[in-house]
């Protein structure tokens, strides 16, 4: 069986389930064709570590930079396959009776709701995950604090922002609060389509303190009247006869309006205008000042096919060696702060063998003087209420 039926069965599992076509009996049917695929994909892998994840440069970066390696090491094949998040089809694998995935690389709050509805592993931190080398537990070594017992994380990635730099005669802007500054910095922004990162970003370029990882941004979030204050300044920019926003949803899109010359600056992901910086030539330069840090997690899947496999794999993909490994390939922090020692030691760490990474990292020290840990907490209480307002903003544009 090829990738693609594979996925075609499991696809066709998940229109069998959600229908629910005459009950019981095609719930039965369903559970024996997603069993078949489970027994075709082992008898094919030969059990071999399967590893779910976002796919494209992401995933490459994954495979080359500590799959491949941990594979070797101990001498397990490890597969990737591609998702596109959530936690539905390891919902509908477990409900089968055919899960065909041990590892999963997820967003914090699906550790959470995984974690409580029992379809991940329960770590013991220090004792499944090995120390950094100078002895510092793997508990004190990882950038922040996991978001549930069932977490391990994975990278690190940023929402900053890139200016043109045939824009501005030769001055740059350099803080967040420049991103706002139309009369020394005039043209039009590009900014993400929703409220998630824009509201911190503008209470930080309004005056407010960020405190200790963005903990004061939103707690102003939190007060009476710090929203509308926040959508008030994004709304300033966009109505700015100096200013203007084009809002963007594909990570591309950010550098490719900054080539093309239709903004001067742009909200972004930082690996997307790395790759278009470093990989490309593109003519612009990001700014780290007031960066939203976001992350990514592993999670190893309860009652896997190679569950015992896959947790020794898992802990030699997040050791020290490994994740800096996976900063080769993609311009995303590993996890681990012992990480970044090896990549400082061993500069230019980059695959093209001359470009330094420690200036690219979201987490080195000369980019988190000002920044906020984004708080997932926040939006999955918020967001549905803020979504509304802010597309009521958008709308009076």
């Amino acid at each position: 069986m090829t990738l693609n039926s594979h996925f075609g069965v499991i696809y066709l599992y998940k229109l069998i389930y959600i229908k629910r076509l005459n009950g019981g009996i095609m719930r039965k049917l369903s559970k024996l064709i997603l069993a078949l695929s489970f027994v075709v994909s082992v008898t094919s892998s030969a059990f071999a570590v399967t590893v779910a994840s976002w796919g494209g440069a992401y995933t490459d970066s994954q495979k080359q930079g500590y799959g491949d390696p941990t594979a070797a090491a101990l001498g397990v094949d490890i597969n990737w396959v591609d998702y596109s998040g959530g936690l539905s089809e390891i919902k509908a694998q477990k409900e089968a009776g055919a899960i065909t995935w041990d590892i999963i690389d997820v967003f914090a709050f699906d550790t959470i709701n995984g974690c409580d509805e029992g379809l991940f592993v329960k770590f013991d931190f220090d004792k499944d995950f090995p120390a950094a080398p100078d002895g510092t537990p793997a508990s004190e070594d990882f950038f922040a604090p996991m978001p549930s017992e069932c977490a391990v994380g994975n990278i690190l990635y940023s929402w900053n922002y890139a200016f043109d730099t045939r824009a501005f005669d030769g001055k740059e802007p350099k803080t967040i609060k420049d991103f706002f500054n139309t009369k020394k910095f005039p043209g039009k922004r590009a900014i993400y389509k929703s409220a998630l990162t824009n509201l911190e970003i503008a209470l930080a370029a309004d005056g407010v303190n960020m405190g200790k990882g963005g903990e004061l941004l939103y707690r102003k979030l939190e007060e009476e009247g710090g929203v509308d204050r926040a959508m008030n300044k994004i709304k300033e920019l966009c109505t700015d006869p100096n200013g203007g926003c084009v809002f963007w949803s594909a990570g591309a899109q950010p550098p490719e309006l900054l080539v093309a010359g239709e903004v001067v600056m742009a909200t972004g992901w930082n690996g997307r205008f790395f790759n278009a910086e470093v990989g490309e030539g593109a003519p612009i330069k990001q700014v780290w000042h007031g960066q939203g840090l976001d992350y990514e997690y592993f999670a190893l899947v309860k009652g896997g096919p190679d569950e015992a496999n896959a947790k020794k794999a898992l802990a030699m993909m997040t050791n020290t060696e490994m994740l800096a490994g996976s900063a080769k390939y993609i311009a995303y922090a590993p996890y681990r702060l012992s990480s970044l020692e090896i990549i400082k030691a061993n500069e230019p760490w980059y695959k093209d063998g001359k470009t330094e990474m420690m200036p690219q990292m979201p987490t080195s020290p000369q980019n988190t003087k000002k920044y906020f840990l984004v708080d997932p907490f926040y939006w999955a209480d918020n967001g549905t209420e803020i979504g509304e307002k802010w597309e009521a903003m958008k709308a009076g544009l």
